[in-house]
């Protein structure tokens, strides 16, 4: 069997989509289809079958699927072990992160490793997405998570706080004892009884709208749409917004810096989890909370 045919193959056999496999593949849909039409020339059998819920394996495919994922499993386990034994401070790190770490916190100290290491290549995955480490996905990953997966390494770096920001002159001309004149900006709920909502001194304010991502939230709040609950690194540092409450900070979730046990040894993945831990551990403060902007309480 060609590895090469058999990794379009599995990717399309995981995830269920032509979309989804080019996504993890990172090349176009043509380029799946047209593997996956040939792959299937040269057997003479048909692989999949579109339905409505996607793309699902014939019987001949089921058959293939586990030899593919023992050699796929073999070919990571070899991948992972030549990458550990490069003592090189050059080539490539393939690094993953949600979008609100990598805008808000990480990008400019990324941009000062690759000032400090001129021979590593980043090579930034930046989506929700979790990848998998273990079938070399990514070799770093900086995650937003109170519960590491046990098969990584690695450190967590801050638990980050969060609070209640608004504009200014949200602020100066709302009246926070007459809670009937405020609102929240939703997230994906608009509905009463939201932990991040009840945990706050507003649990009877009501939530007006929904947005399901920070920086509409963030934009939404600077003009003045209601309040809204933000990662201290991000309301602290953004001009336009200002905490409510200067003194509410509450515990958020954890950041960890992960890599598979099989690539502790490499140079370059050892230098970078070193050089972000000591320069996120500079910005606890800003993490934690304790940085606000400019003071305005309510009454």
């Amino acid at each position: 069997m060609d590895w090469d045919d058999l990794k379009y193959f599995l990717a399309v056999a995981k995830t269920g989509s032509i979309r989804g496999a080019s996504q993890k593949l990172r090349v176009n849909h043509s380029t799946v289809s047209r593997r996956i039409k040939s792959y299937e020339q040269e057997l003479g059998q048909q692989l999949f079958i579109r339905n409505q819920t996607g793309y699902a394996m014939t019987t001949a495919a089921e058959e293939i699927y586990e030899v593919a994922r023992n050699m796929e499993e073999q070919i990571n386990a070899l991948e992972r072990t030549t990458f550990s034994r490069d003592d090189q401070l050059s080539g490539e790190i393939r690094i993953t992160m949600p979008h609100v770490l990598s805008s808000h916190l990480l990008m400019p100290i990324l941009s000062q490793f690759t000032i400090a290491y001129p021979g590593i290549e980043l090579d930034l995955d930046i989506s929700p997405e979790t990848l998998n480490l273990t079938n070399r996905e990514a070799d770093v990953a900086i995650r937003i998570t109170n519960d590491p997966p046990d098969h990584l390494i690695g450190k967590k770096v801050a638990r980050y706080a969060k609070s209640i920001y608004a504009s200014p002159e949200y602020i100066t001309s709302h009246n926070f004892k007459d809670k009937a004149s405020l609102n929240w900006i939703g997230w994906d709920d608009t509905s009463t009884g939201l932990w991040w909502v009840m945990e706050t001194d507003f649990s009877d304010v009501p939530l007006r709208h929904k947005m399901n991502n920070e920086y509409a939230q963030l934009e939404a709040a600077k003009v003045g749409m209601g309040m809204t609950m933000l990662p201290c690194f991000i309301g602290d540092a953004v001009a336009g917004l200002q905490r409510v409450q200067t003194e509410t900070i509450l515990p958020s979730y954890e950041i960890w810096i992960l890599t598979h046990p099989d690539l502790r040894n490499s140079a370059r993945v050892s230098v970078f989890i070193k050089f972000m831990a000591e320069a996120l551990e500079q910005k606890r403060d800003l993490l934690e909370g304790r940085s606000p902007v400019t003071t305005l309480v309510t009454g």
